[in-house]
């Protein structure tokens, strides 16, 4: 399958995101001239006629579908309908669109949250539509099974080079640390970070601690796109992580000594766990010839520079 051409037209839904951004940044780094990006105020994903008009008069040769209403655990169960509306929208739009356009090839990012909430572990691929969803999160994990779908029909009745790759939990420079919002891993870094300029004598973590997670650093993922668009060309899901997981409670003494904290961690088990465990079968991506190369201590350390450079000073 050719590489890319660096004088192609490539468009990255989402750029401001998480994901968006550390795809920008290495498609940058790879000499990629012709990056085109929009705002969410510049175009609104779920309008259909905004992102057709959007398809024609850009004509994208690559598409990377980052963009995405996402949240944590609090935000999935307060706004379900929001996340589901959102989510259907812009995958239907954008997907359809790139159709209509002729784009050369499209990748679709999802979430391990598609996975039933009690299969089997590590989570392999076909796993998926077997059994119910995770209740916190179910409306998100149905919008992005909804896009594998798209994508592998519109392969099987167009032929579309259309793909799906399925990331673990991410983080790194550009999360969002909104503790309101924010997912496991930042928000405890952040409550690290206050706590430590504070003294405060302990951090309260959500849920038993008991709870097992994998992480993958959003620079390894941005690589991971990369490669997949490049080099791979199937339906379904692919999954993209690390292969290895760890406890919160050891996400949360880990992250404590990367920041230095020295306190107590006091654990919350009136506050919802999620899934008991997501890991995620990594050896299909593996076999393809992709490897993550960015370990969790490293990770962390690169993402707490992140965050200290660029948050607003206390006020």
């Amino acid at each position: 399958m050719p590489e890319m051409d660096p004088s192609a037209r490539i468009y990255v839904a989402g750029h401001r995101g998480l994901v968006g951004g550390a795809i920008v940044r290495r498609l940058e780094t790879e000499g990629y001239r012709h990056l085109i990006t929009r705002t969410s105020q510049e175009l609104d994903l779920r309008n259909q006629a905004a992102v057709q008009t959007f398809f024609r008069e850009e004509r994208p040769d690559y598409v990377f579908l980052a963009a995405a209403k996402v949240g944590g655990i609090l935000a999935n169960s307060t706004y379900p309908a929001q996340f589901l509306y959102d989510n259907l929208m812009i995958a239907a739009n954008v997907i359809h669109s790139a159709h209509e356009a002729g784009v050369k090839k499209l990748l679709n990012l999802g979430s391990s949250c598609i996975y039933p909430r009690l299969a089997p572990q590590p989570l392999k691929e076909d796993y998926l539509l077997t059994g119910p969803l995770e209740e916190t999160n179910r409306a998100y994990a149905v919008a992005k099974i909804a896009a594998i779908e798209l994508c592998d029909h519109y392969r099987a009745q167009y032929g579309a080079d259309f793909i799906s790759g399925m990331p673990t939990n991410l983080y790194g420079p550009g999360d969002n640390f909104d503790l309101k919002g924010s997912h496991v891993l930042p928000a405890l870094l952040r409550k690290m970070v206050e706590a430590k300029e504070a003294d405060a004598p302990q951090v309260e973590v959500w849920g038993s601690g008991t709870p097992l997670r994998e992480f993958l650093y959003v620079d390894d993922l941005a690589d991971a796109c990369l490669f997949l668009m490049e080099h791979v060309s199937e339906p379904g899901p692919i999954n993209i992580g690390t292969g290895e997981d760890l406890t919160i409670r050891e996400l949360a003494e880990l992250i404590a000594n990367v920041v230095g904290y020295r306190g107590d961690l006091k654990f919350d088990a009136s506050k919802p766990d999620g899934t008991p465990r997501k890991l995620m079968d990594v050896s299909k991506l593996r076999d393809l010839g992709w490897t993550a190369s960015t370990d969790l201590h490293t990770g962390i350390t690169q993402t707490l520079g992140w965050y200290l450079q660029q948050r607003s000073p206390v006020s």
